[in-house]
């Protein structure tokens, strides 16, 4: 008949066995948790609700919009300039941020979202200012070409900003093939911004230094019509 003392160690053994499968199983657990966790960040599928995601997304949709409707205004603007070198560069320009337009589709079609434009007022304002240009200076004029010019540079630079930052957030979300389709148009936008920039300093402002403002000198012939008047009163 067994002791107290040989059920006592069968017992105290028993309890140590169980311990272990307790711990074990704990162990395992955690490490599976970990591992789905890990697994997760990898693949981005736990960036959902990723702030840095949303934003992202917002951005899309806002330079969707500003693409969508600078085909609108480089029309426009192609039809106002002077020089043929200004017209031919907006409308290689043209038919590249079609090509935008595209590749943003292309985009929201791989981040698994339908595309959507939400209005862009920084894009508004600067196409805003391009027309005010037009409105301010004469037809035909090398000023209007100079000014054309440095409206349209302030679109690209607000483009390049913007992809530049849409590249790097994409990177981060390890998105790559959407990061790469970004930078090309990134590539092109400042290649559009240093054709401009040649155009400018190849003869554009130079030329319009020479032109005089008609409108000071109307002004001033106002001016003599004026004092001539009360002399002879």
């Amino acid at each position: 008949m067994p002791t107290t003392n040989t059920r006592s160690s069968a017992k105290t053994r028993r309890n140590r066995s169980a311990g272990r499968s307790t711990v074990k199983s704990s162990n395992g657990a955690s490490s599976k948790t970990a591992t789905r966790k890990s697994s997760k960040s990898e693949n981005g599928s736990d960036q959902g609700n990723s702030q840095l995601e949303k934003l992202f997304t917002d951005s899309l949709k806002d330079i969707y919009w500003a693409e969508k409707h600078l085909t609108k205004a480089l029309p426009k603007m192609q039809k106002k300039a002077t020089t043929d070198e200004l017209k031919s560069a907006i409308e290689e320009h043209l038919a590249q941020t079609e090509q935008h337009v595209s590749r943003l589709e292309q985009v929201f079609e791989i981040c698994g979202k339908k595309a959507q434009a939400k209005k862009c007022e920084a894009m508004e304002g600067l196409i805003k200012e391009g027309e005010t240009i037009i409105e301010e200076t004469e037809n035909d004029s090398m000023t209007r070409d100079a000014g054309l010019i440095m409206a349209a540079q302030k679109v690209e630079h607000y483009e390049i900003a913007t992809y530049g930052s849409l590249v790097q957030f994409a990177k981060t979300l390890r998105m790559d093939d959407v990061a790469e389709l970004l930078h090309k148009t990134l590539d092109e936008e400042k290649h559009a911004d240093e054709k401009l920039t040649e155009i400018a300093e190849w003869h554009v402002n130079q030329a319009a230094e020479q032109e005089e403002d008609k409108g000071e000198e109307n002004e001033d012939e106002t001016r003599e019509e004026e004092m001539e008047q009360e002399q002879e009163k």
